[in-house]
C-alpha cells in the first residue's frame, strides 16, 4: 500500500481532500515522504502543506504522529479531517484527563492514522509507552522552526523531538514543516532535527494574492477606523503589541460600531475562548489581538490584517500577514508603522516573557539574536523601496528591490528619483569622524547642529561634519536607513547599536559614484477607489452575470451557516468560500457533477450533495438558467469570468473577477501588473517614461480603439496623472483570452 502509483495519489486526493490535482511543490514532497525519505519543506501560508503530510499519512499502514505546538490548530484540522471521513484525533492540555486517556486507548487499538500532540507531551511516561509500541510510519513536525534558535518562536520543549524518535522501535520517516524560514533557520532545523539525506523543498514566498503596506499615520486610531470603513462586511485581524493596546483599541472600535472582540492571553479562559470562537464562527468581524491569537488559525475567509503597532521580526510579521487570503482571494496586509513601536519591542524583547526554563548564557544569545531581527523589521517599516521585494530578499528570495510590482503601498505610491550622493557622503563622514562609536541618533544630531549636552561633552561640535546638514530630521532619517539598507553603513549587535562603515563607504566617500534614492511623495492608490467593496469585487447589480450570481452564493453560504451551526465547527470547516463559489461557476445539481466542486470529496459529496444541490437546482428554475450540457471538471485550463462590468473598471478589478475562477481551481493569483505587462506584449499599452523620471504606462491607439480610456486625475498633493479605465469591450478580451488558452498567456 506504501508504494502507489500516482493514480492512487490522485485518487486519495479526489476521495479525501476534493482536488483533482496537486499544487506547485505538493508531488515532490509527497513522493519524497512516500519513498520513506526524510523531508524538510519550507512554504507559506496558504500553500497546502497540510495535505502534503496527511495523505501520505493515508497511504502509510500505522499512525503519522504530528508534532504540533498549535492547539487551535490542531482543533480546526481534526475537525476537517473527520469532516472528510479520515480517523484523527488530537492530544492537549486542553482536554480532560479522561478524554486523553480514551484517545490514547483508541490510539493503541490503532483507530487514528493521524493523532496531533504537543511537544511537551514527549516526554510524558504514558505517551511514550503508547509510541515505543505502535507501528509510527512518520512523525511531522509542524512549526518547525521553534526548533532554531535563529528562529522567532525557538521553543526549548522542541529540542525533545530527536530523542523522542530514536526512542521508537524503528525510525520513521521524519517529515518537517514550517511557513517562515531564513537560510540560516532552515540549515538549523536541519542540524537539531537530524534528518537522514533529506528532501528540501523551499517554495516561493510569493504571497500574490497579499497586497503590503507600511503607513506612518499621526493618529492611528483615525487610520484604522478609515481602514476599516472599507471592509464592513469583512472579516479581519487587528495585531497589537501589549494587553493595554488591545484593549483600547477594541473597546475603540465597539464604540464606532464595529463588531470586534479582543483576545490576549491575560483574558479569562472562558472569555478568551468565546472571542476566538466568535470569530471562527464568523459573529464578529474583527478579532484584535497580541501575536497569542492565531497561530494555526485556519481561518479562510480573512480579508486583511491590519498591525496596529510594528511586530518584533519580519517572520512573525510574515507570519500574522499570512492569515489573511488563505483561500486565494484578494487581502491587505497594512502595518501601521511608529518609532515607540521600537521601544516598546526592546522593552518586549528585554522582558524576556519565555516561560521555559533556560540557562543565562542562552538567554542572553536568544535577545541579542531577537534585536538584530527587530532591526531588520525596522528597515522594513522605513524602506521605500519594493516592500513585497523586501520581504521576499529577506527570507533568501531574491527579487530587485529597486523594480515595480505593482501591488505594494511603495510600488503604487507617488515617487521620484532623487540624488543623494552629498547628504550620504556627509552621513558617512561624519560616521568616520565620530570614530564609528556612536549611534544613528548622535550621528543625526551632529549632522544638524544639535547643542545637546552629549554632543557638546564629546566635543562633535568641533568636527567639520557638524551642522552641516540644512535637510529636516526626517530627510536626514531616511537617506540614512537607505545607506544601511544597501550596505554603505551598518549597525552592530551591541545593546546600544553604534553606526559603522562597510567596504561600499569608501566608494561613496571617494565621489567615485553617484547615488540615487526614490523618495515616495503621495500614496496614489488607485487600488482603494478600485476595490470599494467586497460586493463590486464579486459583481454588482448592473453588471452581466455568466456564472456567479451574488444572490446564490448568499443562500449557499446561508446554508453552510446551518450545518456549522448544526455540528458546532467553523463554517469554513464545512465548506471554504472557494467551494462556494466553484458551486456558483459549474451550478451542480446532481451528486455526481457536486463531485466536480473544488474541495468535494466523497465523504462530503455524501453529506452534502442533496442539501446544496437542491438550492441550486431551485436557483437555476427560478432563474431560468440554461446549464453548459456538461459540467467543467477541477483539471480543466479554461477558466470563467465571473462578470464583465457595463461600466468602466481599473485593471485590477479585471484582475481580482478572474481571481474568483483562479481561486476556485486552486491557483495562484494573477496581479494587475501581471495583465498590464501583457497588454503591453498585444499593443494595447505602452511603457513611457513620465517628466519625474517614473516607469508608467500609456494607452495606444490600438488600446483606445478597443475599449482603454486615459483619465486625467489629481493626487492629494495636487500632481496631475493619467489613470487607465476599461471599458466591457476590453474586459471581454481579457476574459476570452482565459477561455481560449487558460492562465498560460500570462507569462510567470
Amino acid at each position: 500500500m506504501e508504494n502507489d502509483p500516482t493514480n492512487e495519489k490522485l485518487r486519495v486526493l479526489k476521495t479525501y481532500f476534493g482536488h483533482s490535482a496537486f499544487r506547485d511543490n505538493q508531488t515532490d514532497i509527497i513522493d519524497a515522504i512516500l519513498a520513506h525519505r526524510d523531508c524538510l519543506a519550507v512554504m507559506p501560508t496558504g500553500a497546502g502543506k497540510s495535505i502534503c503530510f496527511q495523505l501520505p499519512a493515508l497511504l502509510f499502514s500505522g499512525t503519522t504522529l504530528v508534532i504540533s505546538p498549535l492547539i487551535s490548530l490542531m482543533r480546526d484540522q481534526i475537525s476537517a479531517l473527520r469532516q472528510s471521513g479520515i480517523q484523527a484525533a488530537f492530544l492537549n492540555s486542553s482536554q480532560s484527563f479522561a478524554e486523553q486517556r480514551d484517545i490514547l486507548y483508541q490510539a493503541q487499538n490503532n483507530q487514528y492514522r493521524l493523532l496531533y500532540v504537543a511537544p511537551e507531551r514527549l516526554d510524558a511516561a504514558e505517551f511514550l509507552e503508547y509510541a515505543q509500541n505502535a507501528d509510527i510510519s512518520m512523525v511531522t513536525i509542524d512549526e518547525a522552526h521553534c526548533i532554531s534558535q535563529w528562529g522567532q518562536d525557538f521553543r526549548p520543549s522542541y529540542s525533545k523531538i530527536p530523542d523522542f524518535i530514536d526512542k521508537l522501535k524503528a525510525r520513521p520517516v521524519v517529515s518537517a514543516f514550517t511557513a517562515t524560514a531564513s537560510p540560516r533557520v532552515r540549515e538549523d532545523i536541519l542540524h537539531s532535527l537530524k534528518l537522514n539525506d533529506p528532501k528540501v523543498v523551499v517554495a516561493s514566498f510569493d504571497r500574490k494574492n497579499l497586497f503590503f503596506e507600511v503607513k506612518t499615520p499621526k493618529n492611528k486610531t483615525q487610520t484604522l477606523l478609515k481602514i476599516l470603513e472599507k471592509h464592513t462586511d469583512e472579516f479581519g485581524i487587528v495585531y497589537c503589541s501589549t494587553r493595554k493596546a488591545v484593549e483600547e483599541v477594541s473597546a475603540n472600535l465597539q464604540e464606532h460600531g464595529i463588531k470586534a472582540a479582543p483576545y490576549h492571553a491575560g483574558l479569562p479562559q472562558q472569555e478568551r475562548t468565546q472571542n476566538q470562537e466568535d470569530f471562527l464562527f464568523d459573529r464578529i468581524n474583527v478579532i484584535v489581538a497580541t501575536n497569542a491569537f492565531g497561530m494555526g488559525i485556519d481561518k479562510s475567509n480573512v480579508s486583511y490584517v491590519i498591525h496596529y503597532n510594528m511586530p518584533k521580526d519580519i517572520e512573525s510579521y510574515y507570519q500574522e500577514a499570512g492569515r489573511a487570503g488563505r483561500d486565494g482571494s484578494r487581502a491587505e496586509c497594512t502595518l501601521l508603522f511608529s518609532g515607540q513601536d521600537i521601544v516598546t519591542n526592546l522593552y518586549l524583547i528585554d522582558l524576556d516573557d519565555n516561560k521555559e526554563p533556560m540557562d543565562e548564557t542562552l538567554k542572553a544569545e536568544l535577545k541579542a539574536k531577537a534585536k538584530e531581527r527587530l532591526r531588520a523589521m525596522e528597515m522594513y517599516c522605513k524602506t521605500n523601496l519594493c516592500l513585497r521585494a523586501t520581504l521576499l530578499n529577506y527570507f533568501g528570495e531574491e527579487r530587485d528591490k529597486h523594480g515595480d510590482c505593482g501591488e505594494c503601498g511603495n510600488c503604487n505610491n507617488e515617487s521620484e528619483t532623487v540624488d543623494v550622493t552629498i547628504l550620504s557622503q556627509k552621513i558617512l563622514s561624519c560616521i568616520s569622524r565620530t570614530g564609528e562609536r556612536v549611534g544613528r541618533g548622535m550621528i543625526i544630531d551632529t549632522l544638524r547642529g544639535s547643542k545637546n549636552e552629549k554632543i557638546l561633552n564629546r566635543k562633535f561640535h568641533l568636527l567639520s561634519t557638524y551642522n552641516i546638514c540644512t535637510e529636516s530630521e526626517r530627510e536626514v532619517t531616511e537617506v540614512f536607513n537607505f545607506l544601511i539598507e544597501n550596505g554603505y553603513a551598518y549597525l552592530t549587535d551591541d545593546q546600544y547599536p553604534v553606526c559603522k562603515l562597510t567596504s561600499k563607504s569608501a566608494e561613496l566617500l571617494k565621489e567615485k559614484q553617484t547615488l540615487t534614492m526614490k523618495r515616495n511623495l503621495v500614496a496614489k492608490r488607485e487600488r482603494i477607489e478600485k476595490e470599494a467593496s467586497k460586493s463590486e469585487r464579486r459583481g454588482r447589480p448592473d453588471t452581466i452575470y455568466y456564472n456567479i450570481n451574488d444572490a446564490l452564493f448568499n443562500q449557499l453560504k446561508a446554508l453552510r451557516r446551518e450545518f456549522a451551526d448544526r455540528q458546532n465547527v467553523p463554517a469554513f470547516v464545512i465548506f471554504s468560500d472557494a467551494s462556494l463559489v466553484d458551486m456558483c461557476r459549474i451550478l451542480p445539481t446532481t451528486a455526481a457533477e457536486f463531485l466536480n466542486v473544488s474541495g468535494v470529496g466523497a465523504q462530503k459529496q455524501g453529506l452534502y450533495a442533496e442539501a446544496f444541490t437542491k438550492v441550486i437546482n431551485d436557483f437555476v428554475a427560478i432563474n431560468k438558467i440554461e446549464k453548459a450540457t456538461e459540467a467543467p471538471s477541477n483539471s480543466s485550463p479554461t477558466f470563467v469570468h465571473t462578470a464583465i462590468s457595463k461600466e468602466r473598471v481599473p485593471i485590477s478589478v479585471v484582475a481580482d473577477k478572474i481571481n474568483v475562477d483562479l481561486m476556485s481551481r486552486h491557483l495562484n493569483p494573477i496581479t494587475a501588473k501581471q495583465l498590464n505587462d501583457f497588454l503591453v506584449a498585444e499593443g494595447w499599452l505602452a511603457n513611457v517614461t513620465d517628466n519625474r523620471g517614473k516607469n508608467a504606462r500609456a494607452v495606444t491607439d490600438l488600446g483606445k480603439e478597443n475599449g482603454i480610456e486615459a483619465i486625467e486625475k489629481t493626487a492629494d498633493d495636487g500632481r496631475q496623472y493619467q489613470a487607465l479605465l476599461y471599458y466591457s469591450k476590453a474586459q471581454m478580451y481579457i476574459v476570452n483570452k482565459f477561455l481560449e488558452s487558460g492562465r498560460s498567456f500570462i507569462s510567470m
